[in-house]
């Protein structure tokens, strides 16, 4: 699990919401409703990144129904999905929304792991 590649610094509740802080300005968690974007807003965060391909689960909502709500509660949003393999151009987008002017990120995917190797990719 790729969780375990970083000692968490913090572990966080965010509303019903279990959320892993890789960095003070980066934070991942599993996939999250249009209902949660209110309670990462209150936590402080700036934007919103989904790490996960639409259609990947049933029941899962796209990610144009995350971005509404985000940009509707004053949040930024940028869609960097990852199926099965990373190439140069999810690694560069990615860097490019954690290194940009966009304050404190918060990730989902899936589970978060997807999150957390994007991250430890583009840093080492």
């Amino acid at each position: 699990m790729f969780f375990n590649l970083f000692k968490p610094k913090n572990i966080q509740q965010i509303g019903n919401l279990r959320a892993t802080e890789i960095d003070p300005n980066y934070t991942v968690t599993g996939q999250i409703t249009v209902a949660d974007v209110a309670d990462i807003k209150a936590a402080g965060f700036d934007t919103v990144m989904c790490n996960r391909p639409d259609g990947e689960e049933a029941g899962q909502p796209a990610a144009d129904q995350i971005k509404r709500a985000v940009q509707k509660a004053g949040m930024k949003f940028f869609h960097v999905p990852v199926a099965r393999s990373l190439d140069s151009t999810t690694l560069s987008n990615f860097k490019s929304v954690t290194e940009g002017d966009n304050g404190k990120v918060f990730a989902y995917c899936r589970t978060g792991n997807r999150c957390t190797m994007l991250w430890k990719a583009t840093r080492s």
